[in-house]
């Protein structure tokens, strides 16, 4: 990473990339001229992501992961070396959520998210730190949620996993030194298929009603992650909140 700004020539990976914040990030970097890696767990969705993003004259590389395995953080830095011989930018942005009442006991559901929003989270530094260091320079970006910022019922493990996040993104910041940048993005309601992952039909179907009438598209979301990444070298923004004008 130079100290000149933008986002053109920087080697970005993407977890999550497969379909609505992570797809969309993705596609806007690589608009900008970054070199992206594409990770997430559905191959045939990102070869077609790919394939738009070098039809419309950029570069990209598919990179099969599942956050939940180690061995597959490194493949994703791996392969970003191995076709550009740099990693500039993580932005991990795979998320697992699950709401309802906390009598619900979706122990299952509170499992995967800790995996999935935690675990996924240190893997990917695990991977990438190293790298980072060697170079003298690397970003770390990682999409959170306002859910950790604003506490309701219902919310309480996923709203737990990302606040774990916050605090591990904001220990890392102060820990990597000043060559090593680190973003928190914390999104509001947007129009993605983020719902489906709820078991309990009365929240879905009140996430579902909220998002037909608020949500904002995935876009918004890539713009504030592309604002961060773009910045000069010694200018670190620490955290973005992107939600609809109409949440409360």
């Amino acid at each position: 990473m130079t100290g000149a700004p933008g986002v053109e020539g920087k080697v970005v990976a993407v977890t999550g990339a497969s379909s609505g914040i992570g797809e969309a990030i993705a596609l806007l970097l690589a608009e900008r001229g970054a070199k992206v890696v594409l990770g997430a767990r559905r191959a045939d969705k990102l070869a077609d992501l790919a394939g738009r993003i070098e039809q419309a004259g950029g570069e990209a590389v598919v990179a099969e992961t599942d956050v939940t395995k180690r061995e597959d953080l490194v493949g994703l830095v791996a392969a970003g070396r191995e076709r550009w011989g740099r990693f500039d930018v993580l932005v991990s942005n795979a998320g697992a959520g699950s709401v309802g009442p906390i009598t619900d006991l979706d122990v299952d559901g509170w499992e995967l998210m800790v995996d999935v929003n935690v675990k996924g989270l240190l893997y990917g530094v695990a991977a990438a730190l190293p790298v980072f260091q060697e170079q003298g320079s690397g970003h770390f970006v990682t999409v959170l949620s306002v859910a950790g910022l604003q506490i309701s019922p219902g919310t309480a493990v996923y709203a737990a996993t990302k606040n774990a996040g916050r605090t591990f993104s904001e220990a890392l910041r102060q820990e990597v030194g000043d060559s090593i940048r680190v973003t928190a993005v914390s999104p509001g309601m947007v129009a993605t298929d983020f719902t489906q992952g709820t078991k309990n039909d009365e929240a879905r179907a009140q996430m579902e009603e909220s998002k037909d009438e608020i949500a904002i598209d995935p876009s918004a979301i890539a713009r504030a992650v592309a604002f961060a990444i773009e910045q000069p070298a010694d200018v670190d923004v620490n955290e973005i909140v992107v939600r609809p004008t109409a949440e409360d």
